[in-house]
């Protein structure tokens, strides 16, 4: 455990927390902490469109015109473009208003859209930022209780997965991503 990482094994794969950049990271693919529309914006979004290049809002633009975009708690996949990762998931997380509005099963369902599709994609190792946090509002503690639990509850079932990585962009958001995943381990 380094201050700015956190390492455990659950089922076989490893799960790392850390501070750092989603666009940098050299997993199989990264998740995008997407919009509805698909269409870029700001934090984590509109940095990975940034640094992804347009052949990532290309294959969104496409998205949009086959099916409209992504509903929230939903997940597509797009080519990495310029990215190190071949793959961009797109998990649009919802907005807070509350709790008392499906937040929770919302965060919970594009956690667990963006491993399944990975599963269906082939891909082993997986960068995850802090979805719905930013601009959307969801309360930290509760964004990183729901985030882990989904992942661990997917390892937990399924021992396809090599490497799952939480990037977070600051200390704060680490620490508490760290102390809620201390939670979920003793329970």
């Amino acid at each position: 455990m380094g201050e700015n990482r956190v390492e455990v094994k659950v089922n076989g794969c490893r799960l790392l927390l850390m501070v750092g950049d989603i666009t940098e990271q050299d997993t199989e693919a990264i998740v995008n902490a997407a919009n509805e529309g698909l269409r870029g914006g700001g934090g984590v979004d509109g940095a990975i469109h940034r640094a992804g290049g347009p052949e990532i809002a290309a294959a969104c633009r496409k998205i949009r015109e086959e099916k409209g975009g992504c509903p929230t708690g939903q997940a597509v996949i797009t080519p990495g473009g310029w990215l190190r990762a071949k793959y961009v998931i797109h998990a649009v997380g919802p907005v807070w208003r509350g709790g008392k509005c499906g937040e929770e099963e919302l965060l919970a369902s594009a956690y667990r859209n963006s491993l399944r599709l990975a599963r269906e994609k082939g891909i082993k190792t997986l960068s995850f930022p802090a979805i719905s946090t930013g601009v959307y509002g969801y309360p930290l503690p509760d964004a990183a209780r729901v985030a882990l639990t989904a992942i661990i509850s997917e390892l937990e079932t399924n021992n396809y997965f090599q490497e799952i990585r939480v990037v977070l962009f600051n200390q704060e958001i680490f620490r508490v991503f760290s102390e809620q995943l201390q939670k979920i381990l003793t329970l």
